[in-house]
């Protein structure tokens, strides 16, 4: 049973279509209890009060065939990522988790950029620091880096998503949760370029809708 709580805040509300290896692979590294696979469909929703994410849990698990990847709870918000392969079984859990709540996915907090920035070239030292500070791959000299930041933080997934289906990047660190979201990608220039616009635009179709 949900509880009577009719005064959530939905801090972020974001379906990924199709997860792409790289993200697949990243996520499944911090996941608490099933790793998505490849290509699954995934929902990530972040909202207060934080410990009210259980129960939409629970509502999503017993309505639906999905997974639940990670939760989440801090001192005001809880996220949860949820996944499954057929799209449909994710969409039909998002659908009976806002049903509940009574929210809409247009009730979702706007995304502010907190930096926006392309470093070309990047230097050598500077390369062994962001492969040392990052999760994922390495950065080699010569490439350009895109940092992003954002708030709120769990946006910074779906923005990388579709980084990594316009362009041949790697995904060197993200960091969904907390107060801001970072994301920071290598590869070549035209690349880290068309992966920017892909990720930008992202935020404008979210803040648009």
């Amino acid at each position: 049973m949900m509880s009577s709580n009719t005064n959530f805040v939905l801090r972020t509300l974001t379906f990924i279509d199709s997860l792409q290896p790289q993200l697949a692979q990243f996520m499944a590294k911090a996941n608490m209890v099933d790793d998505p696979a490849e290509y699954d469909a995934a929902l990530i929703m972040e909202i207060a009060p934080a410990m009210e994410i259980h129960a939409l849990v629970d509502l999503a698990l017993k309505a639906t065939k999905v997974r639940l990847g990670s939760l989440i709870t801090e001192r005001e918000f809880g996220i949860m990522e949820i996944h499954h392969a057929d799209q449909g079984e994710v969409l039909e859990a998002c659908r009976t988790i806002l049903h509940a709540i009574n929210v809409a996915e247009n009730d979702r907090a706007k995304i502010q950029i907190l930096t926006n920035k392309i470093i070309r070239g990047v230097e050598q030292d500077h390369a062994v620091l962001f492969t040392a500070a990052g999760n994922g791959n390495m950065v080699l000299a010569g490439e350009s880096i895109f940092l992003l930041e954002t708030k709120p933080a769990a946006y910074v997934a779906i923005m990388a998503n579709e980084a990594l289906k316009a362009a041949n990047i790697k995904l060197i660190e993200l960091k969904g949760d907390g107060a801001t979201g970072r994301l920071i990608l290598s590869g070549n220039e035209s690349e880290i370029d068309s992966a920017a616009e892909a990720a930008l635009k992202v935020i404008e179709k979210i803040n648009n809708h």
